[in-house]
């Protein structure tokens, strides 16, 4: 049963690289989807208060029989829950929806800039973190910008930011931006939320050089440079494949045909401007 490495967090606690996403699954197609996830050997699952299967995840991590230590989980709070302690309700909901005394990773699922919540929003994480109700605390959809000023205001730096990142978008300055301040960028719609990035005909050459398929291919290019993917699928084959990245590398032709997928920044989602 293949195992996902791990990377350590600034906090010191350790995310798997390899995740389950779980959007736009409902509660009764995420507790099958998790059960399949554990016996592949998944150990990663991220979800939102958002996708509304927040109960699903936590009857799947029930039914997987797994012990709760061994499992890392996520959820994130959206704009409902920014600013005057909101969060303290929307940790308990979630917590309550999931059956879990608490999560391993809590993140401002958008900075929403224009409502200016997000600091104090923060500060509430800091708090819940200091409570014990969340491991490790971060953010996503935080651009340069917005972690500046949280940066500058607060005393904990996030551990996370889970961003949209594929070979089409690859924001190599917000991850650089990440790198240099200790925060693991997570990868969001790693294979290309509704694109026909892996119909790519260069992923195909490369995933028949290496026996792979494309999204296999996608998915180490996360890996080698550092990052966190979570991968949404409910269809267990899948989840195997997913996993099955570690025993090979992609070459330096490989990397430089990939480069030639970026379409740009600005075909991915803006969090100045978009967010809930």
């Amino acid at each position: 049963m293949a195992l996902s490495p791990v990377i350590e967090l600034n906090d010191g606690h350790r995310i798997p690289q390899i995740g389950l996403g779980t959007w736009p699954l409902d509660d009764h197609q995420v507790a099958a989807a998790v059960v399949n996830a554990v016996e592949g050997g998944y150990r990663h699952i991220d979800t939102a208060v958002k996708y509304g299967n927040e109960k699903g995840v936590g009857n799947g991590i029930r039914s997987s029989g797994l012990d709760r230590s061994e499992l890392f989980i996520t959820t994130k709070l959206d704009g409902e829950f920014q600013g005057q302690d909101r969060a303290v309700a929307g940790l308990d909901g979630s917590l309550k929806r999931l059956g879990l005394d608490y999560v391993d990773l809590l993140l401002i699922h958008w900075p929403l800039p224009r409502r200016d919540e997000f600091i104090s929003t923060w500060k509430t994480f800091e708090r819940l973190q200091a409570d014990g109700k969340v491991r490790s605390i971060g953010v996503s959809n935080f651009k340069p910008a917005h972690l500046e000023r949280l940066m500058a205001a607060c005393d904990v730096v996030p551990a996370v930011n889970q961003i949209q990142v594929s070979p089409a978008i690859t924001r190599i300055v917000d991850i650089a931006y990440n790198r240099r301040h200790g925060i693991v960028t997570e990868s969001y719609s790693p294979l290309g939320a509704g694109s026909d990035l892996l119909n790519a005909p260069v992923l195909g050459r490369i995933a028949q050089k290496h026996g792979k398929t494309p999204g296999q291919i996608v998915l180490r290019w996360h890996v080698e440079q550092g990052l966190v993917a979570i991968p949404k699928t409910a269809n267990p084959q899948r989840m195997k494949e997913n996993l099955d990245i570690f025993g090979f590398t992609l070459d330096a032709d490989d990397t430089s045909a990939i480069a030639t997928l970026d379409g740009g920044d600005e075909s991915g989602v803006n969090s100045d401007v978009q967010g809930h």
